[in-house]
């Protein structure tokens, strides 16, 4: 079986995967090397932020509402005492986790959905896709709260949401690449020799259709971070865990009085999600082919 699987990876003649030439084109486009260079600061400070400045975001450090350079924590306090600063680099990594997981799950569901549909076709396809229309009407944020609402709050749940909710598109965005490549002669050429249905999905099919799959997976980080940011503002983000969006939530009744509590969570959330829109418009430029053949 193995002899035979090595023949039908020598028989089977796969177009270049354009990994280095889409590097070349991404390295020239200056807004999204910016943003690759503001993610890859915000990252670094939520990974050794709170190890520089090792304060519990939940300690009661200062007086209420202390703004900032006014002798107490560098970015002030929110209503009940807590470091913003302190805040800000722990809740980081609790805010990029759950934009990173929810856009693998979303990720996973999708290109399962879509990679079915597109390639077997027929009924599988109808009922799949009448499946995705089902979700796709629902409106994705009040399916999350519903979600983790009848569940725990947790980061475990609040991720599994976001990614039932958010996954229609990357469905639909996959059926259309494996409608499109599985008419190609290397193909036919695999299906010729008796390649098994799931050895032509996820080894021939698959790999030249992740280009706009990688855009879109860098993209939906990005929804992640705003979709977590809404539920917890909303009060449905895990209490025992500090994220930017559970930093504004529970400052929003004290905006007035303490405007710096929530703007600074609001500006790391603007600046991340800002990076990873760039990076996804950079890969988009990259792997575009009327972009290379210039």
């Amino acid at each position: 079986m193995q002899v035979m699987q090595q023949q039908i990876d020598v028989a089977i003649v796969r177009p270049e995967h354009p990994l280095l030439e889409a590097w070349r084109l991404f390295k020239k486009n200056t807004a999204a090397l910016a943003g690759l260079a503001i993610l890859t600061a915000i990252i670094l400070l939520a990974i050794i932020g709170p190890k520089i400045y090792p304060v519990n975001p939940f300690r009661i450090v200062s007086l209420p509402l202390s703004p900032p350079g006014a002798g107490g924590p560098p970015l002030g306090t929110d209503y009940l005492g807590r470091d913003i600063l302190a805040g800000l680099l722990h809740g980081g990594r609790a805010t990029l986790v759950v934009g990173v997981s929810a856009a693998l799950c979303t990720l996973l569901i999708g290109v399962v959905i879509g990679a079915l549909a597109g390639f077997y076709g027929g009924w599988v396809d109808n009922i799949l896709m009448r499946l995705t229309e089902v979700f796709q009407v629902l409106p994705p944020l009040l399916l999350a709260m519903v979600l983790v609402t009848l569940f725990s709050p947790s980061l475990e749940m609040i991720t599994i949401a976001i990614g039932v909710s958010t996954w229609t598109g990357t469905a639909r965005l996959t059926r259309g690449e494996f409608l499109k490549i599985q008419g190609q002669d290397f193909v036919t050429s695999a299906r010729a020799i008796g390649a098994l249905n799931r050895y032509i999905i996820w080894r021939v099919i698959f790999p030249n259709a992740l280009p706009p799959l990688i855009v879109m997976a860098a993209l939906m980080v990005g929804v992640a971070i705003l979709f977590e940011a809404m539920l917890s503002f909303l009060g449905l983000g895990d209490p025992n865990i500090m994220s930017w969006g559970m930093m504004i939530g529970l400052s929003r009744d004290f905006i007035f009085e303490s405007w710096w509590a929530v703007t600074f969570p609001g500006i790391a959330i603007f600046l991340t999600v800002l990076s990873i829109s760039l990076i996804g418009d950079g890969l988009n430029d990259a792997f575009n082919p009327k972009l290379r053949e210039r």
